[in-house]
């Protein structure tokens, strides 16, 4: 993710990004994906002639690539134009196949506020109830109080695989097991973790983020066969995605994904070794912080901490001009810069937040100098503050 470092010594500093979160560079593989598909197939592929036909042969195969990786069935898999429509889309069309049984929906207290938002909307319409579960110190639910929680009325279950913003990971196939016997589907947040993790055959809807394992912003949904689904939209020729999604950014997304997986344990070990090294630099040279999450069974990449008497936004400034792109606050609402809804939910620190999501190319050497920077960086914005 480093630019080459300039010898001046009056050159700004290298830059450095380390929170990819959702938004992480083309991998090479996807780029020239990309780049051929816009000669091949830029075409509609919903009509006839030669063109078209060629891209519908691009999309297919896009469609069959992201199945093979995510463990599924070609005919499951929708993609749609974006990961927080895809989200929006899928708690939808789920909770309204299923208004019959009821107009509940139980969520995971840390679950992404795309699906807070879309559970609020589903239920006022339908005159149900949003059920939240709480989640322990680092994160995670207990399973048998999610389960107990899906009860009568209920549509349906929502749980993501591993929390974007701590790193840890959540009793998917436990609820899951526990649900099965119900009838409720559990709708699955693969987001931060497809392409970083195996996933499995998590819950019965699947939602995942292409630009989180280097591809285009691009979202897809899995929905297992027996799923009942209703469109929440206008009709369109193409059901489950209104307008279709752009065959070039398709091909990538998929690309990007098996680019993923075939390199996932080289980068598993490589960018869990760092995260480490953050978590001890981190606890052991800043006075009077919180580093968040299970320090095990986590996503290999992803890291927050806390800073006492510090403010987010200032230390990620600082930290900006020193030369690293981190992220401060929730993953998902960070641009308002509001304290984390996963923190508070997990009663720990907010205050002075910092995020990492490593990138998959990521140097010991980058971070390790950001592990250099940090103390003097919050040294300074306490000291700015009077702390």
């Amino acid at each position: 993710m480093s630019p080459q470092s300039s010898d001046r010594p009056d050159a700004p500093p290298t830059r450095v990004v380390l929170d990819v979160a959702g938004h992480a560079t083309l991998r090479p593989g996807a780029r020239a994906a990309l780049l051929e598909a816009l000669d091949q197939g830029w075409a509609d592929p919903r009509r006839l002639f030669a063109e078209a036909r060629r891209a519908r042969l691009l999309l297919d195969g896009a469609r069959e690539a992201i199945a093979a990786c995510l463990g599924a069935r070609t005919d499951e898999v929708d993609l749609v134009a974006g990961p927080t429509a895809a989200l929006h889309d899928a708690l939808r069309a789920v909770a309204r196949g299923r208004r019959r049984a009821g107009a509940d929906v139980v969520v995971g207290a840390v679950e992404r506020a795309a699906l807070h938002h879309a559970a609020r909307f589903v239920t006022e319409r339908g005159g149900g109830q949003v059920r939240t579960v709480g989640v322990d110190t680092l994160g995670r639910v207990d399973a048998e109080r999610f389960a107990a929680a899906v009860g009568e009325g209920t549509a349906v279950a929502v749980l993501q695989h591993a929390n974007g913003e701590v790193g840890t990971r959540q009793p998917v196939d436990d609820v899951h097991a526990a649900l099965r016997g119900t009838g409720v589907p559990l709708l699955v947040d693969v987001g931060a973790a497809a392409g970083h993790v195996d996933v499995g055959r998590a819950g019965d809807v699947m939602v995942a983020d292409a630009g989180d394992w280097g591809g285009p912003p691009l979202g897809v949904v899995v929905t297992r066969t027996g799923v009942r689904r209703s469109p929440d939209w206008p009709e369109d020729d193409d059901r489950w995605s209104p307008g279709g999604v752009h065959v070039p950014l398709a091909l990538a997304a998929a690309v990007a994904l098996q680019e993923a997986v075939a390199d996932r344990g080289r980068a598993d070990a490589h960018r869990r070794a760092l995260v480490d090294v953050v978590r001890r630099r981190v606890a052991a040279e800043v006075p009077d912080v919180q580093v968040h999450g299970d320090p095990v069974d986590r996503l290999p990449h992803v890291v927050t901490f806390s800073c006492l008497y510090a403010d987010g936004e200032s230390v990620v400034d600082r930290l900006d001009r020193a030369g690293f792109g981190v992220g401060s606050g929730s993953a998902c609402t960070s641009s308002a810069l509001e304290p984390s809804h996963v923190l508070a939910a997990m009663g720990v620190l907010t205050q002075g937040n910092v995020r990492l999501s490593l990138p998959s190319d990521v140097t010991a050497a980058d971070v390790h100098r950001f592990c250099d920077v940090l103390p003097g960086a919050v040294a300074d914005v306490r000291a700015a503050l009077g702390a």
